[in-house]
């Protein structure tokens, strides 16, 4: 039995890892749930799952939720409950979901505690792979990836030897937008950006996909998470999101890892590992299934990739920018204050203003994510 915080339970991931629960009570048991201010949804979670402790960090929705509870849940808020949560003495594996540059202390700190990581939350990496990955070696605890990409070459390199990999294939949808120009994109509304052909997911993960950036992100934590130089990462494009990614061997061997896109299934393995449960949530029937095809991304309409990749291999604090810019322009548009096209030049000209730190402590990350948030909101005053 393995016992779980769920940080971020309200969310898109959050509450389709509390799925993967309600089908496992055997394996899997929620001690405690944290989120941000969805007093509702926390109620009826508790009310299903009956964690010892909740928290919700907004602290009038924490009051709300601990007058409409009345079990036996014990009800925190603000920052030092979200660190009580990530902490919690019966807690063996922390599922770290919160969007953004705000999981990376709770995670960081569960490490530090000796709580095992499924990460769902790859700006930690981002941000601050080196001193994540440090913590993780020297508490001795494990990190497994919960986003599907990283959960398909986290399986893929079952196969072979790390001296062996010649590179690591990530895939990606391409978004709503594959496809169309640049001209095409000035018009393109909120609405359209969240209707995902595939995926369902929360709107800055979605709004992510549709430029790119995510993709970005995802190639600066595979990094990370298989200690992986960035010339040996790829990114292809794979509209039908099959193929989560693929492991490319020295003999030419390339083992892909293969499923229908629904996010329970690398929640569940990130969940049962070493161990496989059985699957409550469909399975791929390959006949059925539209042909498969791949293709380079368009860098040119997308510049974000590019733009997430140099920052990548520079490495310092630029990553940590390229984040908090790219959280500040899509939390712009998705308040309707920017159109679609301004994203990735304001991201662009907010990264060039940043003035890196090579070697970053924490208290080095730290200031260069409010910086760049407070160079990203100057420019956006003006638009």
């Amino acid at each position: 039995m393995k016992n779980l915080a769920v940080l971020g339970s309200t969310g898109s991931i959050g509450r389709q890892t509390l799925d993967v629960v309600a089908g496992n009570p055997e394996q899997l048991c929620i001690k405690v749930l944290a989120a941000h201010k969805n007093a509702d949804l926390m109620l009826k979670q508790i009310q299903q799952f009956h964690p010892e402790l909740a928290v919700l960090t907004d602290p009038a929705a924490a009051l709300e939720l601990q007058h409409a509870e009345h079990g036996r849940t014990q009800i925190l808020s603000g920052e030092e409950g979200l660190l009580a949560a990530a902490t919690y003495a019966g807690v063996d594996t922390v599922l770290a979901a919160m969007v953004g540059y705000a999981g990376l202390k709770p995670t960081l700190t569960a490490i530090e505690h000796g709580k095992n990581i499924a990460l769902a939350n790859k700006e930690t990496l981002v941000a601050a792979g080196s001193l994540v990955m440090a913590a993780v070696c020297k508490h001795q605890v494990s990190l497994t990836p919960v986003d599907s990409e990283h959960s398909a070459i986290f399986q893929s390199l079952r196969a072979g030897q790390k001296k062996e990999v010649r590179r690591l294939i990530i895939t990606a949808s391409g978004g709503p937008f594959r496809g169309m120009s640049k001209a095409e994109l000035a018009h393109v509304t909120l609405e359209q950006c969240l209707h995902h052909p595939n995926w369902s997911m929360g709107k800055k993960v979605t709004i992510d996909s549709s430029t790119l950036a995510n993709k970005g992100l995802e190639v600066m934590e595979a990094h990370w998470l298989f200690d992986m130089p960035y010339d040996k990462i790829d990114v292809v494009i794979h509209p039908q999101s099959i193929v989560h990614s693929l492991v490319e061997y020295v003999d030419g061997a390339v083992i892909a890892q293969l499923g229908i896109p629904d996010m329970r299934l690398p929640i569940q393995y990130a969940l049962s590992y070493p161990r496989r449960f059985d699957c409550h949530f469909g399975s791929l029937d390959l006949v059925k299934s539209s042909p498969l095809t791949f293709e380079k991304p368009d860098v040119e309409v997308f510049p974000l990739l590019q733009v997430a990749l140099t920052c990548g291999r520079e490495g310092g604090t630029l990553p940590c920018a390229f984040n908090a810019a790219n959280e500040e322009c899509v939390n712009a548009f998705l308040a309707g204050r920017i159109k679609y096209l301004d994203i990735p030049e304001l991201v662009k000209k907010t990264v060039a203003a940043h003035k890196q730190v090579s070697h970053p402590v924490l208290e080095d990350i730290a200031a260069a994510d409010q910086a760049t948030r407070a160079v990203a909101r100057h420019y956006l005053a003006d638009i």
